[in-house]
């Protein structure tokens, strides 16, 4: 009996040597088992906007919180986010956030993601599909709204300054065309804008959320109008392009031009937004919320214990004036 006893223990030694020296420890593996493992396909980086959105993900998809985070940059293009997907479902994750370049054309490869029984959920942006059970749930930005908070703000600001009866010039630099954020913006603003018959809106213009393409479309605009009078710019970026351009046609804009400055309105409030309104370039920044991450974390901890989700669940989001920038911008986390 004690020479069974004696094999018994040493045989025990030699398996956990074996464990230590590099064989398979089932322990080890188990807890690479237990990670949510999410499949995030991002538009891709050009803007501020996006880069705190993306952080959002990274910091709240981490193995400390219980998830591994496969992230794909679709640099802009619906094809590759397509690709991201299929790769997605092959890899077997267990859920997909979307943040789609465009509305539509998801139908096929959301129906390929159903089929495999992973949940989208959608971020920031919209899809337009003939079935709406091939998402789970989106959570953004309220993009109609923040257009139309972004005309009640200009009213209240040309009524301030004596000039709601006077005729008002605006352009519009969209954003990237189809996009949710460049529909509900321009949607929003423009249903606002039509009530007022002193508004003449001479042109609108995708400046493709990016700096770059905002300048170029803003210096087409001036050379093409000399008489601008607002200027409703759907991302910072293309703000910042567009004020470098103001600048260097020798014009002024914002605040610290008077009143006979071009007055811009910015979407997304990211923090060079504030130091734009602080610099007096910027008039006002209307929010659209980035940190979509622990929200979205928060509906699948709901998906993992069985509970039922809203559809829509929008962010929490505010118009931010010029005049309040310095005391807001300390307390910013993007």
């Amino acid at each position: 009996m004690k020479k069974i006893l004696a094999f018994s223990v040493l045989a025990f030694a030699a398996v956990s040597l074996l464990c230590a020296n590099g064989k398979k420890d089932s322990s080890a593996a188990d807890s690479s088992d237990d990670l949510i493992v999410v499949g995030y396909a991002q538009v891709g980086a050009e803007s501020d906007w996006r880069t705190a959105n993306t952080q959002s993900f990274k910091d709240t998809f981490t193995e400390a919180n219980g998830y591994k985070l496969i992230f794909d940059d679709a640099q802009q293009k619906q094809e590759n986010q397509i690709k991201a997907i299929r790769s997605f479902i092959q890899q077997d994750v267990d859920y997909i956030v979307l943040a789609p370049v465009v509305e539509t054309g998801w139908d096929t490869v959301l129906k390929e993601a159903k089929d495999a029984g992973i949940p989208v959920i959608l971020s920031d942006r919209m899809v337009k599909v003939s079935d709406d059970s091939l998402y789970t749930a989106w959570v953004g930005g309220n993009f109609l709204k923040e257009g139309a908070d972004a005309a009640h703000w200009l009213e209240g600001y040309l009524k301030k300054q004596g000039r709601e009866n006077e005729d008002i010039n605006l352009v519009t630099l969209q954003g990237t065309i189809g996009a949710s954020a460049q529909v509900g913006r321009t949607e929003g603003f423009g249903e606002e804008c039509a009530k007022h018959a002193n508004w003449h809106m001479l042109a609108r213009q995708t400046g493709e959320f990016t700096q770059a393409k905002g300048q170029e479309v803003m210096e087409s605009f001036l050379k093409k109008y000399p008489d601008i009078d607002v200027v409703i710019s759907e991302n910072d970026n293309m703000s910042f392009g567009a004020i470098d351009a103001i600048h260097a046609a020798g014009k002024t804009c914002g605040p610290k031009g008077g009143k006979d400055a071009i007055i811009i309105v910015s979407f997304d409030a990211v923090r060079a937004a504030f130091d734009a309104m602080i610099a007096g370039d910027l008039n006002v920044a209307c929010e659209c919320n980035p940190l979509h991450g622990p929200r979205v974390a928060k509906i699948i901890q709901s998906l993992e214990h069985g509970e039922s989700v809203d559809k829509i669940q929008y962010v929490d989001e505010k118009v931010f004036p010029a005049e309040t920038a310095a005391e807001i911008k300390p307390t910013r986390k993007y």
